[in-house]
């Protein structure tokens, strides 16, 4: 049964048929923006491209990341929830930007990843971190960015290249451990992830590399699923009664 009120549960489902309604539209928006950048393009200059240099590109971008298509909203929806995801997919940098920021929101409060709460959080923060990014953006690249790298040494810009992402995405991912602390999946994770990156990987041939995310993702739900623990089934099994 919910624990919320009847009318926390209409306020709920207006929210949500509101954000579903605008986040479609700004989505469209968004879409057709940087969909028309190539046919300006194409329209205004002198480049010849044919419908089968298109196709052949399109393919070998959909090789790599196709799978990140399916991914992503699976993997993200629980953590961001309906207006996180609208938002996260039309601002970008989900993985380093956003994602981070939500699971510091969620942490700080005490909102479990699924919850009105976490989405509620993590909406709040995905809009701050925008905020914050296109501040910075305007300041330290637009007004001082050549004066920053005109003084930069080579050896910082090196070390920020290599060493600035690894460190923001392990961090993520200590902190959604301490946040969610399921051990039992963590260790599934890790154990999978290892497996694919130096076993499957090397041994494969390209086209299935190009997969390597999803298969851990893929694997890791099915093996947490297959070897979860008993106080879970009994959950499951109270849920199914109380629905019955």
């Amino acid at each position: 049964m919910s624990s919320f009120t009847p009318e926390q549960d209409a306020l709920f489902a207006d929210y949500t048929r509101t954000t579903n309604s605008w986040g479609r539209i700004t989505l469209f928006v968004g879409f057709l923006i940087a969909t028309s950048v190539p046919f300006i393009v194409l329209a205004t200059t002198d480049v010849q491209v044919t419908f089968a240099q298109i196709f052949t590109a399109f393919l070998a971008v959909a090789a790599v990341y196709g799978a990140f298509y399916i991914i992503e909203p699976v993997t993200y929806f629980p953590i961001l929830g309906p207006a996180g995801m609208y938002q996260a997919f039309l601002i970008g940098n989900i993985a380093n930007k956003l994602i981070p920021s939500a699971i510091v929101a969620q942490s700080t409060i005490g909102a479990k990843p699924g919850t009105r709460k976490a989405a509620y959080a993590a909406t709040a923060a995905i809009a701050g971190a925008a905020a914050v990014h296109v501040i910075s953006l305007v300041i330290l690249v637009g007004i001082l960015g050549t004066w920053i790298v005109s003084i930069m040494p080579a050896s910082i810009t090196d070390v920020a290249r290599l060493y600035i992402l690894p460190s923001i995405l392990g961090g993520v991912v200590v902190q959604l451990m301490a946040t969610l602390k399921q051990p039992r999946a963590t260790v599934i994770a890790i154990a999978v992830s290892l497996a694919v990156v130096f076993l499957l990987v090397p041994n494969t041939p390209k086209l299935v590399s190009s997969f390597a995310i999803a298969l851990c993702v893929l694997f890791t739900v099915l093996l947490s699923w297959w070897l979860r623990g008993k106080e879970i089934v009994e959950d499951e099994d109270s849920a199914h009664a109380l629905i019955n």
